[in-house]
This record gives C-alpha cells, structure tokens and sequence, in this order.
C-alpha cells in the first residue's frame, strides 16, 4: 500500500471528480467551496481500506482546508478550495477547461 497524505486525497478528489465529468461547486457568501468525494469512494478510488483515509480528514479539518456540511457531505473550506484549484491549474488544466469551460474555469482562478 502506498503511504497517504493530504496532497495525495486532494489529487485523489481531483482525479474522481474529472473521471466523473462532475465538479461540484458551492458559492458561499464571498467563498468557493468545492464538494469533495466521501471518504468512502476515495478509499476505494485508492485502493486502500476506509479506515486509512479517515485520520486525514481529521488532519484536513484540523488544517482547515475540509469541512462537514450537514447534507451536503465533505466541502472545502476557502483555503481548501484555493488548494484543489491549484492542483487543477497546475496538473489537470486542459481536463477542467473541458468540464467547466475555459471562461468558468479561468473566473475560478481569479475568484480564489
């Protein structure tokens, strides 16, 4: 089993939303806020038991990059979101302009 970080459960979220086609995004006050896949589905995206991935959420929280919305499930916070976005930009450009539309996409990074 490869080891687990918080970098590698956002590129993991990432990855998942693209494979999807779904990228869920909450416009909250002045703050973007992106859904993110259940714990559940990035164990097994990861190959990995459920209960690996649980500490990380914690430390994610902990970081305040997650947050539980009752609901709607696991979304970022600002900084979370600022995050996945950069992840996005930098390694997954060309598969979010095609999800999103290169004008959505481009006013997400200025919004972030």
């Amino acid at each position: 089993m490869a080891a687990l970080s918080v970098d590698i459960l956002f590129d993991a979220a990432v990855r998942i939303q693209l494979l999807e086609r779904s990228i869920t995004i909450v416009f909250a006050d002045t703050t973007i806020r992106m859904k993110f896949p259940t714990t559940r589905r990035l164990a097994e995206f990861l190959d990995v038991q459920h209960y690996y991935v649980l500490p990380y959420f914690a430390m994610m929280e902990q970081e305040e990059l997650v947050t539980r919305a009752e609901r709607v499930g696991i979304i970022t916070t600002a900084k979370g979101s600022r995050k996945m976005i950069d992840l996005m930009q930098q390694n997954y450009r060309a598969e979010c302009n095609e999800i999103l539309g290169a004008s959505v996409f481009d006013e997400l990074l200025k919004k972030c």
